[in-house]
């Protein structure tokens, strides 16, 4: 266990000089180039502000920004707060991003600074200085958050309208003006120049020459009112432009010379510039994009194999949303904001693999139809992809096919035009691009921790441990993870402490990932999220690309964390507490201790104490409170924010559980006849929340356990495991239908016609894995049905041929004796 936060935590106990502000600064006491510096008689500590204890100067050298977050595009004008200069006329800032990259700000005619953010090449949060005396030292820091262009609001970008038609133009039926629109306010100017921008990889793919590019094209417009649309002709680009296939447009104020980097800007989502292509795309588009999708192959061909270390697709759709860890919903196809699915026509919901692949930086796509049935490209050109560059990208961005979006775009979405959308060569693609058939998925193990609080742990033992300080849930050696949480008593209805106690605070670390905090906001029924010991905003962003993991907070009530290793994280409100569910990949097997338990399948060892000491299955409750107890955190390997002298007093200057707290145990709360009978009709058998509303004597308290009970029932129904067969083909010459290929699936097979089918004409995937029968043959000739068809047709002719003939000779000879009546 690596004493990580341990200089800091040791500073704060023998410095911290109790609440007020700090001495005043100077040379020695300054945040001057000190930012997150604990260190000195001040502190640069991002906790200083909750405990009093900063440098007079600290919102002069450690930025606060807004906007804090824009498009990895850059052009984004943001102002440091909180900090002006006094004569603003005689200073020019210049900002430092990545301790490389430089852009010119500004100080306006108010004093406050500006930065503008760089084109980037990666996502997340960039470190970047400033300089007030030209470029002679950098002694103030901050952060900006680049995003994923896709993740970028419509506010801050041009918009293409009826994006589809850029990407079709030129081909049959697209043709006449394009158009795109942009809001005035987001680029304050009064003429604009509109550029094209082109993306390029080169060099040898995964050699050190291999790079990414954006380059400066050609103006569409220049010294057009700023009215916040355009519309156009397109016209075939000079030959010396065609090698850019993938690109996007960019609006500057005309001030700016063409392709002047780094200033304002409101960018386009990238996209295959097929507006822009040569005549001989437009003559012939199909023959145009079948030699794309020739010499896409041959160079895919060349190309290492990237397909057997991508994770495995969860079988259904149940699966995919509750795998959280590993998979997260695709932007695309996203059956929460309405399915679009432009690229998966018939599935309703797709997601993509959080984590790159290790080696090449390549990504998992899983989409899935209405029933929860995952669609296989074998089956349907709208099927699950597997991607050589992950759209979110990877770390080291900049080398591809790691750059986010981009290297996407150029290796798995522009071959799907050329080989799909404009030449009807899918089958092409689809060698080269298999879904994978989800035999090998495994879900992953879920515990979870919740009320009172109550553990359901991995191997599906449940505890109550109603212990006040702060406790390992969870360590697993094998990648270093570490899940710690505090927990405190609630209030009763009239104020008064309970003997109770409920999570309040949560954090992670994997190996040596920055370190999350969830904890309840005070004063609100919200969460806090910190960052290093830093409080985030997410007024934003919803998802953060972080050191290590992901971060996706919904509303504010619920945050997703999601590790390198493929664990996941979920914390949610539920009533007075936090309720945390941890997910874990069948390879943390053995590897885990703490709360909640140990990862093998044997529930008798899940009380395992730190010495190697076993607690048996039926231990009581109190004898389960030592258990709990004995996982208490120490300070040297806290990962817990103290950002307040509440919790300085009470959890970082008192032992780590407080053996004072006495807390109710089961079988020693009772309730008056009328709370037992509102709390059965509440509760039923649900243990858990009877308990709650026992201890705290709050109906609302116990109603919020037993919903947390029930998402975590839920979700491990969902992440049940099932049994798929994998793809089945169909007979060459022949059909087959259905695409459902989990136990007790049934495919039926046909032939087409000039053949018969020898073998069986159905087969159904089996409990242990295999099909019933193997995909039959269609061989030439007619088919014993087709045969039964004609011979039993044949007599039916002469029948109906032999009853005619009946008939109109009786007709015949009633006419002879009609015609005898008078």
């Amino acid at each position: 266990m690596k004493p990580v936060l341990l200089p800091w935590a040791l500073l704060l106990l023998a410095t911290a000089p109790g609440p007020g502000p700090g001495p005043a600064a100077d040379a020695q006491d300054s945040c001057s180039m000190r930012c997150g510096a604990l260190d000195g008689p001040c502190s640069c500590h991002p906790t200083c502000s909750g405990l009093g204890t900063c440098c007079l100067d600290f919102r002069d050298f450690c930025l606060e920004i807004l906007p804090y977050s824009g498009s990895m595009m850059g052009g984004k004008d943001f102002v440091v707060q909180h900090f002006k200069m006094s004569s603003p006329t005689d200073t020019s800032a210049i900002c430092r991003f990545k301790e490389s990259i430089q852009t010119l700000g500004h100080v306006d005619s108010s004093g406050q600074v500006h930065c503008v953010s760089p084109l980037l090449y990666e996502s997340g949060r960039v470190p970047f200085t400033v300089s007030l005396d030209n470029g002679h030292s950098f002694p103030r820091a901050g952060t900006w958050l680049a995003v994923h262009p896709n993740k970028v609001s419509m506010m801050e970008k041009s918009e293409l309208v009826n994006e589809t038609r850029w990407q079709y133009y030129g081909t049959a039926d697209t043709s006449g003006n394009l158009s795109l629109t942009w809001h005035v306010e987001a680029l304050p100017t009064q003429t604009v120049t509109i550029e094209l921008w082109g993306y390029e990889e080169t060099g040898m793919p995964y050699s050190q020459e291999w790079t990414a590019k954006w380059s400066y094209l050609y103006p569409l417009a220049t010294h057009i009112p700023n009215s916040g649309s355009f519309t156009f002709t397109p016209k075939p680009a000079p030959p010396s432009y065609q090698r850019w296939r993938v690109g996007a447009l960019r609006i500057i104020d005309s001030k700016n010379y063409a392709g002047q980097k780094d200033v304002q800007a409101l960018w386009t989502n990238d996209h295959a510039l097929a507006w822009h292509l040569s005549n001989d795309f437009r003559e012939d588009p199909v023959a145009w994009a079948r030699t794309q999708c020739q010499a896409w192959e041959e160079l895919e061909d060349q190309l290492p194999s990237f397909l057997e270390e991508l994770p495995d697709c969860p079988c259904t759709l149940t699966q995919a949303r509750a795998d959280s860890g590993r998979f997260f919903t695709d932007y695309g196809c996203d059956m929460e904001q309405g399915s679009v699915c432009t690229y998966h026509p018939g599935a309703v919901h797709c997601v993509r693999s959080v984590q790159a692949s290790p080696r090449y930086g390549s990504g998992q796509q899983c989409c899935y139809t209405a029933d929860g049935t995952q669609i296989l490209m074998a089956d349907s050109s709208s099927g699950s992809t597997p991607d050589r560059g992950h759209d979110w990208g990877a770390p080291p961005f900049r080398t591809p096919p790691r750059v986010p979006g981009m290297s996407h775009w150029l290796y798995d979405v522009l071959s799907f035009y050329y080989c799909c959308l404009w030449a009807p060569d899918c089958p092409r693609y689809m060698q080269r691009r298999p879904s994978n058939d989800c035999r090998n998925y495994r879900p992953p193990r879920l515990a979870s921790a919740f009320g009172d609080p109550h553990f359901v742990i991995f191997d599906g033992t449940n505890f109550t441990f109603n212990g006040r300080g702060e406790y390992v849930l969870l360590e697993a050696v094998l990648t270093d993870l570490r899940v710690q949480a505090r927990a405190q008593p609630g209030r009763m209805s009239n104020g008064t402490q309970t003997r109770g106690t409920g999570l309040t605070a949560m954090a992670v670390q994997e190996g040596n990932s920055d370190v999350v905090e969830v904890r309840l906001a005070n004063g609100t029924r919200g969460l806090e999220v910190l960052l290093n010991q830093e409080v985030l905003s997410f007024a934003e962003q919803s998802w953060m690309d972080l050191k290590g993991m992901f971060l996706s907070v919904a509303a504010r009530d619920r945050v997703s964390i999601m590790l390198a290793s493929g664990a996941g994280l979920e914390v949610s409100v539920q009533g007075p507490f936090l309720s945390v569910s941890v997910l874990l990949p069948e390879k943390f097997l053995t590897h885990t201790h703490g709360l909640l338990g140990t990862l093998n399948n044997d529930p008798t060892d899940d009380f395992t104490l730190r010495s190697g000491r076993v607690l048996p299955l039926g231990s009581s409750p109190r004898e389960l409170f030592l258990f709990g107890a004995d996982w208490a955190v120490h300070n040297a390997s806290s990962l817990l924010t103290y950002d307040s002298w509440f919790l300085v007093h009470n959890f970082l200057y008192q032992p780590k559980h407080d053996p004072t707290f006495e807390p109710l145990f089961a079988g020693e709360t009772t309730l008056n006849p009328s709370q037992a009978q509102e709390a059965a009709k509440l509760c039923g058998d649900d243990h858990f929340c009877n308990f709650d509303v026992a201890a705290t004597g709050s109906l609302s308290t116990g109603n919020a356990t037993r919903v947390a009970h029930q998402l975590h029932q839920r979700r491990m129904r969902s992440l049940q495991p099932v049994v798929s067969c994998g793809w089945l083909a169909p007979p060459p010459n022949g059909q087959k239908e259905g695409n459902r290929y989990l136990a007790g699936s049934t495919i039926y097979f046909h032939c087409d016609n000039g053949y018969s089918l020898a073998g069986a004409e159905t087969s159904t995937c089996q409990a242990d894995g295999t099909w019933s029968s193997p995909t039959p043959e269609c061989q030439p000739g007619r088919s014993y049905a087709v045969l039964l068809g004609i011979i039993f047709g044949g007599l039916a002719v002469v029948a109906a041929v032999a009853l005619v003939y009946v008939l109109l000779r009786r007709r015949k000879g009633n006419m002879h004796i009609w015609g005898t009546q008078p």
